[in-house]
């Protein structure tokens, strides 16, 4: 992947003085590269169109940073070797890269790829790395070049293992001790490598892979199964937090169970004192069986209300695709009509005789503002229409987002008749021990400090109106907060889906507008 013209310049482009990628530095690979014929004309009249791009190169030109590569969204491929780069940044927004070359620089760690999900080709030759890690993400890599660099532990590559798809890899020139050992070093890698087919630009035959297989079987099945129970371990973890995050979204996470409860107890240290009065334990047990009931029914209508909301949402997004699909397929059909004849209308402006031009030209003229308006009409048709899909999708989602808030708050309306009854009871339990100790008939085995408590009335009762106070407040926090999540959701959802296409028609008009002012140019030219 390496050139011979690349290390013949290696010690040329370091005589220079470091620089940082800049708007015209850009501007000048990107037409160096792919713009040619009408698509340069269109470029320097226009601007160029960086989103557009599929292809940089910015090799040999000393940059020190990697920046303002955040609008080539749509580049697959780029070069960046032979610079003086010393850190993986700045590629967050490639999210159509397959081929990155970031030889013969000064990185010293490998970062900043995890979002270049497509990448297939890497190459990280002629640096300084010393660990291979942080490449989890790219999942599509098919060929690695990390050669000449610093890895000195041959088990370190074995987290590449993961790729299921590198069948090339190139370590040579590193450090790594047993490449003293070259049959040990080689028949290591093509045992934990098996989809592996290039080893250091050698091909892997049968040879080489029974061999490995021979010294290395044991040590393979071991660790097939330890990867086999570490997969199981994360894909069980991932499957929690996917349910977990499921809850969160319904908005009743922590209500399948006796977790409101606890939360209504864990602070409560007089009731706790309160607990050695007979009958109390079983008033505890009762209250924690009745409202677990309670909140496991407002869990489960939850579910059930998130299913009923996923859904319409899903088949408002599915219509709303459909919708701007089919806009573009008529706009697309306006402009290929346009095209078919805007082409011989422009060949006649060109060659009709000075008294002709006009004439010809103002025709042309015509239907470019045509199909200005043509366009113009398809897109506000569109919007037009989509502001009312949004707006029946708006009353849906309010309407069941209502529906469920209703169904919690009479839920939570239980709970807090729940706990009025259970406070009652302890009251009653309270007064009557009131009466007991105020008579010297309490039991010998009291504790001191419940029997403290109860030689006064208002102290005791007080501690009990406080506890019952805290317990409703507990009660309403979390009816509050999920009233106020799902209409805060709500919110952000219909705000979010308007932005876009707001967003989105004003970015049509935008590319309406310029398409019509370059074809109006375009016919001044022919006059």
């Amino acid at each position: 992947m390496t050139t011979a013209k690349e290390t013949s310049n290696i010690s040329g482009y370091h005589d220079k003085t470091p620089i940082y990628i800049d708007e015209e530095i850009l501007q000048e690979a990107v037409l160096e590269q792919g713009l040619q014929d009408q698509a340069e004309r269109i470029a320097k009249k226009e601007g160029i169109r960086f989103n557009e791009a599929r292809r940089l190169s910015l090799e040999y030109r000393n940059i020190q940073k990697i920046d303002h590569l955040w609008e080539f969204s749509s580049l697959t491929k780029l070069n960046l070797n032979n610079n003086f780069i010393k850190k993986i940044e700045g590629l967050d927004h490639l999210v159509n890269l397959t081929w990155l070359n970031l030889s013969f620089n000064n990185i010293k760690k490998i970062e900043g790829l995890n979002g270049l999900r497509k990448l297939e080709v890497l190459n990280l030759s002629n640096n300084r790395i010393d660990l291979i890690e942080n490449m989890d993400g790219l999942t599509e890599l098919t060929i690695l070049c990390i050669a000449n660099n610093k890895l000195h532990q041959l088990d370190n590559v074995v987290y590449l293992r993961k790729f299921k798809k590198l069948f090339t890899l190139n370590i040579d020139g590193n450090p790594i001790p047993e490449e003293n050992n070259e049959e040990k070093y080689t028949l290591f890698l093509a045992a934990y490598f098996q989809q592996l087919k290039f080893l250091n630009n050698v091909f892997l035959n049968e040879d080489i892979r029974s061999k490995a297989s021979a010294k290395y079987n044991l040590d393979i099945e071991e660790m097939n199964q330890g990867a086999l129970q570490a997969q199981q371990a994360a894909e069980e973890k991932r499957r929690r937090e996917a349910v977990l995050q499921m809850h969160e979204d319904a908005f009743v996470e922590q209500l399948n169970g006796d977790y409101l409860y606890g939360n209504i107890i864990q602070n409560d240290t007089e009731l706790s004192k309160l607990q050695c009065l007979p009958g109390v334990d079983e008033l505890l047990e009762a209250f924690q069986r009745q409202l677990a009931e309670l909140c496991n029914q407002l869990f489960e209508a939850g579910l059930t209300e998130y299913k009923r909301r996923d859904a319409e949402v899903h088949l408002f997004f599915a219509r709303l695709d459909g919708d701007v699909t089919d806009s573009q397929r008529r706009a697309s059909k306006a402009l290929a009509d346009f095209q078919m004849e805007h082409k011989q209308r422009s060949l006649e402006v060109q060659e009709a005789a000075d008294g002709e031009k006009k004439s010809k030209a103002d025709v042309c003229l015509r239907e470019i503002n045509v199909l200005c308006y043509k366009l113009m009409a398809v897109e506000f048709q569109l919007y037009s229409y989509l502001e009312e899909t949004i707006r029946k999708f708006d009353n849906n989602i309010s309407e069941m987002t209502a529906s469920f808030s209703e169904t919690a708050q009479g839920i939570f309306v239980q709970c807090r008749e729940l706990e009025d009854s259970h406070h009652q009871k302890i009251t009653q339990i309270a007064v009557t021990t009131l009466e007991v100790v105020a008579k010297g008939e309490a039991e010998e085995d009291l504790p001191d400090d419940v029997r403290m408590l109860f030689l006064d009335k208002n102290t005791v009762m007080d501690t009990l109106a406080a506890s019952h106070d805290n317990h409703l407040q507990t009660i309403n926090d979390r009816e509050t907060q999920l009233v106020t999540r799902a209409e805060a959701w709500k919110v952000a959802l219909i705000k979010g889906i308007e932005d876009t296409q707001l967003k989105r028609n004003r970015m049509r008009i935008a590319d309406i507008h310029r398409y019509a002012d370059y074809l109006r140019e375009q016919l001044k030219d022919l006059m």
